[in-house]
This record gives structure tokens, C-alpha cells and sequence, in this order.
């Protein structure tokens, strides 16, 4: 009797609860007589299992149908490109040619997307995306005609960003997400492809599709050979084009071909299943009075405002004021205080995006005085960014212009774009960060800087300083790359030789192939070729 007593008993009429979500636990219920009972229920209070692939994005599911073959051919044709292009030794060409294949198989894709949805966002959407995909493909295009390592290496970066901010579109709330969304979406297309090629293996279309591009393959490889060997220039052409096979190129055309299709994979499976769009939550105020953050932003200002007074008498001041006022000569005046300013710059720059975003401004008494403050914040922390800036040019003017001073010039710059961006923001009270609007500018700085051709510039600069001072750091300009090699054919002798001869030294190695070939190197070996020591 005991133990009867003690077995769960289902209620009339309840079926017993089984499956992987069922736990048996015991709830008392009333019967008729007072006696307790139990009933199998389900664990409710257990949390839920989270659905693979959407931890951090709950609204981005994926597509709903498997990759067709127009997304497998231009994954196959843009894994063949990277397989092929991507030089084996210095950047060049290649990486244009990749870029170009790669955003001609996204628009295709893209296009096939679009044929089976209709309700496509705005054309102004549309030609914010392809900007970023135009800039993907010039940044990849400075690889061609650049050779300034650093430089190179920063715009393959920032085309990598570009794309897959341009195919993600505005899905993500977060740029830094949407820079890496095309990587993260490559990785859940492996089972989205797995799927189709699933259905396929039950498909003789699709064999004999499989089997008459294997048949194509062998008779290249028959019809192939026996061109060459009839017309020697053919043989060469096909030389060139087709490098030598080994198991080392096999092994990296592999990796080359499955880091390319998986790229496109991944900017298919974003393209056909985006995830829902980011909700606008607007920034909650916080529960401040106006003298509680008003307060701190105008102490902040005043300070600004000293500075400003005190600096505009030593820009627009002569040498002889800096010194009786510092101590210090104009080029060490730079030096001592530029590092400062840029920090002073990027803190700045938060408490103003802080601000904007989070102070509240219920009525148009706050809203005067918000409007008023981070205004007058971001004027004089504009003239502190013109104030460094006026330094290290003064700095580079005395001492030399190097690749890290051009650098650090071109952030200064850069965030001084910024503050314009937030200035504007700021009147127009806007609270949302303006993060993608700076990641665009910062775009169109590192575009500039290919443009300006920075190695040029630093030897020519370094040239004209060598003229009105004598003096020269031949060392340095000799690690320049082949981009200076036109500004030091201007140096005098025996400088020019011994500098122009460490560079030749470099550039006697030709390029690989034509993947390697660049421009600059190109147009430097033929300058080089005429120099005479």
C-alpha cells in the first residue's frame, strides 16, 4: 500500500507526458476525499534549449530554400579566381582582379536575389551599399599601383571591411558586425550548402552536370598540351598563365579556393536570408536634471576656451613670442605637445557623442543649452585639431617627414571629419552615433592617402628640406619603397646613387608572375634602368 502510495497518479482523463522535454516531477492535487495525489508535468521552469546559429542574432534565421547552382557556380568561379590571382609573393594585380570578380559574382548573386523578392529596400539603401562596395574594389585596386607595404596592407584590410559592410547593408546595427558579417555568415553557410548538395547526390541532372564538366576538364587537359607544343607562343602564353604544379601550389590553390567560396557562400547565404532589420531603440535619457550634465560640459568648455585664447596668440605669434613664452624653439614646441592634443582630441570626441546621445533634452530651454554647450565643444576642440595639426607640420618641417609623422597627420585629419560630422549632429540634435558616417570617412581618408602616394610625398618633402638645409637621413629614405623612386631622382650626387642603389637592390628580384605585377615597381625598375653611378 505504501508503495502505491508513493507512484505519481495521472489525473482522469491526462496522458503521461514522455519525449527528450518531459521530467517527471510531482504536484499535489485534490481529489475527492482529501487525499493528495501526484501528476507528471512537464519541466516549464527549465530554460529552453537556444537555437543553434542565433545566439547573438535571435532575428537572423537564414534562407529558407537551400543555395541554387547560380549561387554554387559563382562560389566555384570566385574560388577559382582567388585560387589563381592572389600573388604568391609582393601585392599586385592579383588583388584588383580578385576584387572585380568577386563584386561582378555578389551583384550576380544579388541580382538572382532580387528576382525572388520584390519588396527590395530603397534605391537610397542600395546606393549606400554599392558605395561601399565601389570602395571595397578601389581600396583592393591600390595593391596595383602602389607598393608602399604598410599602405597595401591597410587598404586590403579596409576592402575586406568595405564588402562585407556593403552586402551586409544597414541589417546590423553594428558596423563592427557588418565588417565581419560576410566571415560570420560563411561559416553557417556550410550546412546551408551540405543541404543542397544533400538533394543533389538524388538528382541526375545534376550528375550529368557534374560528369560533362569533368569531360571538359579532360579534354582541356588532352587538347591543351598539344597547342602548346605546335605553336611556341601559345606554349609561352599558356606558361605564363598556368604556373608550375606542384604539391605546394596544390595545397594552396586548395585553401585559396575554399576561402574564396566560402566568402561568396557567406555573402549568399546573407543575401538570401538577411537578418530581420535592428529595431530602433531610441537612447533613453538619463534621469538627470540639466545643472547635473550641464554642469561638467561647462566647466569642460571653459577649460577649452583658455586653451584656445592662449593658443591662437602662439599660432598666429612669432618665433621670438614662442620662445620667451616656452623656453622651448618652434620645432620643439611641436614636438613636446602634439601627443597631448591627440588624446585631448579622442576623449573629446567621446564626451561629445556621450553627451548627444544620452543627455536629455525634454524641452527648448535644454534643448538651447544642449545645442549651445556641445556646439561650442566641438568649435574649440576643432581648433585644438587645427592647433596639432599646425604642430606636427612644423614638426615634420624641422625635422623630416617619415611615414609614422604622415600617418599620425592623416588620423589627425581624419578626426577632425569627425567633429564636423558630430557638429552637425549636434545642431541638428541627432542622437544617434554617427559610427558608420566615420568608418566612411575614414574610407575616404585611406583612399587620399593611396592618392597623395605617401612614400613620394616623404622623399619629395625630404628632397626640398636637403636643398635648404643640407641636411639628408639617406638611411631612411633608402627603406622607402618603389613609390619614391621619381621624387630622389631629384637628389643630387653622390646621394642619390647611394640611396637610389639600395632600392634598385630590392627591385632586381622581378615580380612572380602577372598577379604581381605592379605599376610603381614597374615604372621605377624603368627609371632605375637610366640612372647611372
Amino acid at each position: 500500500m505504501s508503495g502505491a502510495a508513493e507512484r505519481p497518479v495521472l489525473k482522469p482523463g491526462a496522458k503521461p507526458i514522455t519525449g527528450p522535454g518531459a521530467v517527471s516531477t510531482v504536484e499535489p492535487v485534490a481529489e475527492s476525499g482529501g487525499t493528495a495525489v501526484a501528476v507528471a508535468t512537464p519541466a516549464q521552469a527549465l530554460p529552453a534549449l537556444p537555437v543553434r546559429g542565433t545566439d547573438f542574432f535571435p532575428g537572423w534565421r537564414g534562407p529558407a530554400v537551400p543555395p541554387s547552382w547560380p549561387v554554387f557556380g559563382a562560389a566555384a568561379a570566385v574560388g577559382a579566381t582567388v585560387a589563381v590571382a592572389v600573388p604568391l609573393g609582393r601585392p599586385g594585380l592579383g588583388w584588383f582582379v580578385c576584387a572585380v570578380v568577386g563584386a561582378v559574382a555578389v551583384v550576380a548573386v544579388g541580382r538572382h536575389v532580387r528576382r525572388g523578392a520584390p519588396d527590395r529596400p530603397a534605391w537610397r539603401a542600395d546606393t549606400v551599399d554599392a558605395a561601399w562596395g565601389l570602395a571595397a574594389v578601389g581600396l583592393a585596386g591600390v595593391a596595383a599601383v602602389r607598393d608602399a607595404p604598410w599602405l597595401v596592407a591597410l587598404c586590403l584590410l579596409a576592402a575586406l571591411a568595405a564588402a562585407s559592410i556593403a552586402i551586409a547593408g544597414r541589417h546590423f546595427r553594428s558596423i563592427a558586425f557588418a565588417a565581419i558579417a560576410v566571415a560570420l555568415a560563411a561559416v553557417r553557410a556550410l550546412p546551408w550548402a551540405g543541404r543542397a548538395l544533400r538533394e543533389a547526390r538524388r538528382s541526375a541532372g545534376s550528375a550529368r552536370t557534374v560528369i560533362s564538366a569533368l569531360v571538359g576538364l579532360c579534354l582541356l587537359a588532352v587538347f591543351g598540351p598539344l597547342l602548346a607544343s605546335a605553336d611556341p607562343a601559345f606554349g609561352r602564353l599558356l606558361d605564363d598563365l598556368l604556373p608550375t604544379v606542384d604539391a605546394a601550389h596544390l595545397i594552396r590553390w586548395a585553401v585559396l579556393f575554399a576561402l574564396g567560396a566560402g566568402a561568396l557562400l557567406g555573402a549568399g547565404f546573407l543575401l538570401l536570408g538577411p537578418p530581420a532589420p535592428p529595431t530602433a531603440h531610441p537612447a533613453a535619457p538619463l534621469p538627470l536634471r540639466r545643472v547635473e550634465w550641464a554642469l561638467p560640459i561647462g566647466l569642460l568648455v571653459g577649460l577649452f576656451a583658455l586653451f584656445v585664447g592662449v593658443q591662437f596668440a602662439t599660432l598666429f605669434g612669432s618665433d621670438a613670442h614662442v620662445v620667451a613664452t616656452t623656453g622651448l624653439t618652434y620645432a620643439e614646441y611641436a614636438r613636446s605637445g602634439f601627443w597631448q592634443l591627440l588624446a585631448v582630441t579622442v576623449l573629446a570626441l567621446g564626451v561629445v557623442l556621450l553627451a548627444s546621445r544620452f543627455a536629455p533634452a525634454p524641452s527648448a530651454a535644454d534643448r538651447a543649452w544642449k545645442r549651445g554647450l556641445l556646439g561650442a565643444l566641438t568649435a574649440l576642440t576643432l581648433v585644438i585639431v587645427a592647433s596639432a595639426l599646425s604642430r606636427m607640420w612644423l614638426y615634420q618641417e624641422a625635422y623630416g617627414f617619415t611615414t609614422l609623422r604622415l600617418l599620425v597627420l592623416a588620423c589627425e585629419l581624419w578626426l577632425g571629419a569627425c567633429f564636423l560630422l558630430v557638429l552637425v549632429a549636434v545642431v541638428r540634435l541627432h542622437a544617434k552615433p554617427l559610427v558608420r558616417e566615420m568608418a566612411a570617412a575614414g574610407l575616404v581618408a585611406l583612399l587620399a592617402l593611396a592618392v597623395l602616394n605617401p612614400d613620394r610625398f616623404i622623399a619629395a618633402h625630404n628632397v626640398t628640406r636637403h636643398a635648404l638645409t643640407g641636411e639628408l637621413d639617406q638611411i631612411y629614405l633608402a627603406t622607402l619603397s618603389a613609390d619614391a623612386v621619381p621624387a630622389l631622382l631629384e637628389l643630387p650626387q653622390p646621394q642619390r646613387c647611394d640611396t637610389l642603389t639600395r632600392i634598385a637592390t630590392r627591385l632586381a628580384e622581378p615580380d612572380a608572375d602577372w598577379t604581381s605585377w605592379n605599376a610603381a615597381r614597374a615604372a621605377a625598375r624603368d627609371a632605375l634602368a637610366d640612372v647611372r653611378c
